[in-house]
């Protein structure tokens, strides 16, 4: 089955831009071009491959046909920067999801080098590590760092290394949770979690305890109120120490 690339190109242009006039404006096409193109996919996989919403969202389909029109584009983009040489060429947009502890810690360094490379351009997407693969699923980015060692199809996985966490508090909240039984008060004192996709302070409190409890959660979507060391600060693993 062939697909040709200006409907790829055109069904890419409309999940990137939302709706279809947005990606004519950016294709320097018409609404109706871009809508003939996406018809003419459509007819030749025989199903629908983007819903119709607003903004417009790949079907289950469409995410592999999404998954397609980025490989090839790089490869388009790789290509020309090659045969153009030292002078230049179309660079290669290569977005990567990484989750934002990662962002805040390690990644930068990491991205420097990748910023160096005057063929590339990089797009950073924030996305919770136990969920950023679904992204690569779904065809809006070409790599992830993720806690999910399954590769994807038509992907590859590399061991990056280890984040480790260690769990904290104040001395006067460890002091009302866990002076007594600290099991116990594991699986009632309230938690701080970065989004409603966290779930690290969870998964801790059902290893720690045997049970599937639900303290309160609080929501702050900021990194440093997690890895940056306070004064006031004590680590919980002290509590639990034999």
């Amino acid at each position: 089955m062939d697909f040709p690339a200006e409907q790829l190109r055109a069904f890419a242009a409309v999940i990137d831009a939302g709706t279809f006039d947005a990606a004519a404006a950016r294709l320097h096409v018409t609404p109706s071009a871009v809508s003939q193109r996406i018809k003419a996919l459509e007819t030749q996989v025989g199903t629908v491959v983007v819903r119709r919403s607003k903004p417009v969202v790949p079907t289950t389909a469409g995410m592999v046909l999404l998954r397609l029109a980025r490989q090839l584009d790089l490869l388009a983009a790789e290509a020309v920067a090659e045969l153009a040489g030292p002078s230049g060429g179309r660079r290669a947009v290569v977005p990567v999801v990484v989750n934002a502890d990662s962002l805040a810690t390690w990644f930068p360094s990491a991205f420097r080098d990748l910023a160096g490379d005057d063929e590339l351009e990089i797009e950073i997407l924030r996305e919770d590590e136990s969920a950023s693969a679904e992204l690569l699923r779904s065809g809006r980015a070409m790599a992830a760092v993720t806690t999910d060692g399954r590769a994807v199809q038509g992907s590859s996985t590399q061991l990056l290394g280890t984040q480790r966490y260690v769990a904290m508090a104040s001395p006067d909240f460890a002091q009302r949770w866990f002076s007594g039984d600290p099991v116990d008060g594991l699986a009632r004192a309230p938690m701080v979690n970065f989004d409603r996709a966290d779930q690290l302070q969870r998964s801790l409190v059902r290893e720690a305890t045997g049970r599937r409890a639900t303290p309160p959660a609080h929501h702050v979507p900021d990194s440093t109120q997690f890895w940056v060391w306070h004064s006031d600060l004590a680590p919980l693993r002290a509590l639990f120490a034999a």
